[in-house]
């Protein structure tokens, strides 16, 4: 009797569809035939489909109705092949820059895309001979037309959810380097921020600093890059970012300056000035920030006032500047009188917030950022809230998964606000709601003199607590809201009192700095209050009796 080895089992798609985008002579069909083979699934070209369903080919169809018509059939067929599955996806050319049509992706279940990414000198070389059956190549100069269609497209295609280096490998070392980067990787998050006057995205996910350079160089007019970073983030991230430029190609310098907040002073702010415009740069030099919320505000602040207004793009290190200031364009630095009372609104092109960054922190930096995802959950998400309840430990305890959700989870509840009311201008409530816990916060890091004995999270963590502690005082909230944030931050071992400080504060100290708050009215200090969890107001009636007997409630030294 004789017997046979059983056939391998082919290897399962790590998602329900795979869609590959990028320009004409790509490769897409070919390794989508590839992939779909490895995978044992079916292969789906999307120009096929049109020709099918037009009965015209893709040249017929430009022809006698033109671009847009086509566009518009294009849409109506990837809408109706994303609805099954599973399966490899071949898009043309120009799909992806279809507003809609990219978002339609973004938002399928369970789908990946890919921008199959290939130098300009091996793409002419294999469009060239075959120009007939490219309709965008049939008239003008090819090569002119090539180089203009990689200008206006390469931004879109770097939102891709992976971007794939592909050269002149073969078919076969192409199709295993796609195979065991789909095998290791979790697709990023994409939270767009729509303004009046600006757009951008926020990507979100683990490994993007290795991608940075070609993510970035769509957005860079000048190809010329400035990168502000710390010594202590250098350390860790500044040659993979690095790396990722030179792979790229951009042509960049390094500007590094010391960790912490005497980093975000006068001083500072002119060595830095002085630095950049000595290297001669332009108004087509993007500022990029590689850091915490120090670096952030620093090089933000300096984009915004460089030859009135350069470029500014945020990579975000740390929990806390991933969910909070990296978004929304508060830039600015600290004076005598007080934190941030010298900054601009100067939004970015785009934040890559790689989470795989934060794996380098210390449990004490993610309760400082976890704090700023809790207050999201206060001012006006009870769901978030409750997802935090729920996942709270996982987040400070590392887990990517959980990190990248929480991160996004933040992202989006900051961008609703944001575009809502972009320069904090709204007559009550809008941004301003954002400062819930910080008046409070703000007194207590102006104690410590901003020398790290107190992060500005746990300033905030405490300041949350106190804030819904007044709104409890003042009758606007039911004390068990503060018993249920309460149980929360002390199930986390998160600072939530005045015995969780340093040193013990005074009353009148804690005050006077509030007096001094830049969201002071008219003489009057805006407080942020709650009427329970999720329900947040901004308050003028609050008066300093009000706040010196809850200080003095709450334990403050007289």
């Amino acid at each position: 009797m004789s017997c046979s080895s059983p056939s391998p089992q082919p290897t399962k798609l790590p998602f329900r569809i795979l869609v590959l985008v990028g320009l004409m002579g790509a490769g897409k069909t070919t390794l989508g035939r590839m992939l779909a083979q490895h995978y044992n699934i079916p292969f789906i070209d999307t120009d096929a489909e049109i020709e099918k369903a037009s009965r015209q080919s893709i040249p017929e169809i430009f022809a006698k109705h033109g671009e847009a018509h086509f566009r518009a059939g294009e849409h109506r067929v990837i809408r109706r092949l994303l609805k099954n599955g599973p399966c490899i996806l071949a898009t043309g050319g120009g799909a992806w820059m279809h507003p809609q049509t990219r978002s339609l992706i973004h938002k399928a279940p369970d789908v990946c895309s890919i921008w199959l990414h290939v130098p300009m000198p091996v793409l002419l070389r294999r469009l060239l001979h075959n120009r007939g059956s490219r309709p965008l190549l049939a008239q003008g100069d090819p090569v002119e037309t090539l180089h203009r269609l990689a200008t206006m497209r390469y931004p879109r295609y770097a939102e891709a959810d992976i971007i794939i280096d592909c050269g002149d490998e073969s078919v076969e070392q192409a199709t295993q380097s796609i195979t065991e980067t789909l095998a290791s990787t979790t697709l990023p998050h994409h939270v767009p921020v729509a303004l009046a006057g600006h757009s951008y995205e926020v990507l979100i996910g683990a490994g993007l600093l290795a991608q940075a350079g070609l993510r970035i160089k769509t957005h860079l007019p000048n190809n010329h890059a400035i990168i502000l970073t710390d010594e202590t983030v250098a350390s860790h991230h500044l040659a993979t970012l690095e790396g990722s430029f030179h792979k790229a190609d951009i042509r960049f310098h390094t500007v590094t300056v010391p960790p912490g907040e005497g980093s975000k002073s006068l001083s500072r702010f002119e060595a830095v000035m002085e630095d950049i415009l000595d290297r001669g740069i332009e108004r087509g030099t993007t500022v990029i920030a590689l850091g915490g919320g120090v670096v952030g505000d620093l090089a933000g602040f300096v984009a915004a006032t460089a030859l009135r207004g350069i470029p500014f793009i945020q990579i975000p290190t740390t929990l806390l500047a991933q969910v909070d200031s990296s978004v929304g364009g508060k830039t600015g630095i600290n004076a005598r009188a007080g934190k941030n009372l010298i900054g601009a609104f100067w939004q970015p092109r785009l934040v890559l917030a790689d989470t795989g960054t934060l794996a380098t922190l210390p449990r004490r930096q993610l309760v400082a950022g976890y704090a700023e995802i809790v207050k999201s959950g206060l001012i006006a998400d009870a769901d978030l809230f409750a997802w935090c309840e729920t996942n709270g430990h996982a987040v400070l305890a590392g887990d990517p998964a959980t990190l990248g959700e929480a991160v996004r989870r933040a992202c989006a509840f900051k961008t609703g606000v944001v575009q809502d009311d972009e320069r904090e201008q709204a007559g009550s409530g809008g941004r301003a709601l954002l400062n819930l816990g910080h008046t409070f916060a703000h007194a207590f890091e102006a104690e410590f003199h901003y020398d790290g004995r107190l992060l500005h999270g746990e300033a905030v963590s405490i300041g949350l607590h106190m804030a819904l502690a007044l709104s409890v005082k003042m009758g606007l909230a039911p004390r068990e809201d503060l018993e249920r944030l309460d149980a929360h931050l002390h199930a986390l071992g998160m600072p939530a009192s005045a015995a969780d400080l340093p040193h013990m504060l005074h009353v009148k100290t804690l005050l006077a700095h509030m007096g001094r708050d830049k969201k002071l009215r008219d003489g009057k200090v805006t407080f942020v209050l709650l009427r329970g969890i999720g329900m947040a107001f901004t308050c003028r009636d609050v008066t300093m009796d009000d706040v010196r007997s809850l200080l003095l409630d709450e334990g403050f030294a007289p």
